[in-house]
């Protein structure tokens, strides 16, 4: 029998997880180095919290980086 999953976007593309994914593992499949922010359906996650931010099908990750400059 399969296992669960989830598909969530991550920066606009589409991710096929397993079900009780945390934010964390989530953000352990794309290649970024910090620093960034990350966002889940349009809201500020806290990086304290993202080993315990389980995610939900059909969630919006945005990874964002800072940019310098002006």
């Amino acid at each position: 029998m399969p296992e669960p999953t989830i598909q969530v976007r991550i920066n606009q593309a589409l991710y096929k997880l397993p079900q009780g994914t945390s934010l964390a593992d989530a953000i352990a499949q794309v290649e970024i180095s910090p620093p960034f922010a990350a966002a889940v359906n349009l809201q500020f996650v806290p990086r304290a919290q993202y080993p315990e931010h389980l995610l939900q099908n059909g969630d919006q990750i945005e990874l964002i980086s800072p940019i310098t400059g002006g």
